[in-house]
């Protein structure tokens, strides 16, 4: 492990696209992993997936003990989650399937281990009811792939105690994931929720004919996302102020930005809007497969991260 930390064996449970690439974090960097899964073939994806990962994980450095061997596959939750120091929950997202999941976990597993949930959406006020020991779960909401992407969201439900969220964020920050925490409830956290409004303004600029798919990708990519990469959208404000600062930007730029938001859309997902968008992504991935565009994708993030990594200057808080 990259510090000390009093955590040997990770339980994940759920090893879809999430809980696989969990996994292949998990033992880059020295932990014994158990899994479990009750779909048909899960483990062997799973090991499958972990191999794929690994040469990626080795080019970011891999822990002391680093292993895929360490990685076992439990027949149920209950048993992977026996002995576990940490549990990160990945099942479907349906309220009540989390909440009965949630409960056989919490009923298997050691009083202090904490579990945490990867839900994009839900919130663990509503997921933990059925807990004896609700106040040792949190939401642990990693960013796809959490393999690579620093990103974490943590944040604690009616029944979290502040300590389980005090030290799952320990917990993520010293194996080298960037936390944010939440000061309070919300569907979708914040990251989702930022996504969901840029794409909701993308939707609505294909669906009015302003621009194509690929160019709405383009003004993304070309532009705004370059920076979002290394400074996020207010302290890039702060720079777009000039010698003023955000101060300046106040006073003479957010006029317009304000005046945009009145004339922001807001689209409806219809059956013909849907097939538009599909078209327009089949078109800008052309011939390249799905694997390939991860891959791309992939080598794209081990990229920035190095450069992030050594041109780094401000401390993580």
């Amino acid at each position: 492990m990259d510090v000390a930390t009093p955590y040997r064996r990770i339980a994940v449970i759920g090893t879809g696209l999430i809980g696989s690439s969990w996994c292949a974090f998990y033992l880059s960097k020295g932990f014994e992993v158990v899994a479990a899964d009750p779909s048909s073939g899960a483990e062997d994806r799973l090991r499958a997936f972990v191999d794929r990962c690994w040469p990626a994980l080795t080019r970011l450095g891999l822990s002391a003990g680093a292993a895929r061997e360490r990685l076992s596959f439990a027949p149920t939750a209950s048993a992977a989650v026996e002995g576990a120091d940490f549990i990160q929950e990945n099942g479907p997202e349906r309220l009540e399937l989390k909440r009965s999941l949630f409960a056989e976990i919490d009923a298997a597993a050691r009083p202090d281990a904490i579990v945490a949930s990867s839900t994009s959406g839900l919130t663990m006020s509503a997921v933990q009811t059925a807990c004896r020991h609700p106040a040792r779960c949190v939401i642990g909401h990693p960013f796809n792939p959490p393999h690579l992407m620093p990103l974490v969201e943590v944040v604690g439900g009616k029944a979290t105690s502040l300590e389980t969220v005090e030290r799952a964020e320990a917990f993520y920050r010293g194996l080298g994931k960037r936390t944010i925490r939440l000061n309070k409830e919300i569907a979708g956290h914040v990251a989702n929720r930022l996504q969901a409004a840029l794409w909701r303004e993308a939707v609505h600029l294909v669906s009015e004919g302003v621009v194509s798919v690929a160019d709405v990708d383009a003004a993304v990519t070309a532009g705004p996302g370059l920076r979002w990469a290394i400074m996020g959208p207010n302290l890039i404000f702060h720079l777009g102020g000039g010698p003023g600062g955000i101060e300046h930007f106040m006073e003479h730029l957010s006029g317009p930005f304000s005046t945009w938001w009145e004339d922001l859309g807001e689209p409806r997902l219809t059956p013909e809007l849907k097939k538009t968008l599909i078209d327009g992504v089949h078109a800008e991935a052309g011939a390249r497969s799905l694997e390939s565009l991860a891959r791309q994708r992939d080598e794209a993030v081990l990229s920035i991260l190095s450069m992030l990594s050594s041109n780094a200057t401000t401390p993580r808080s």
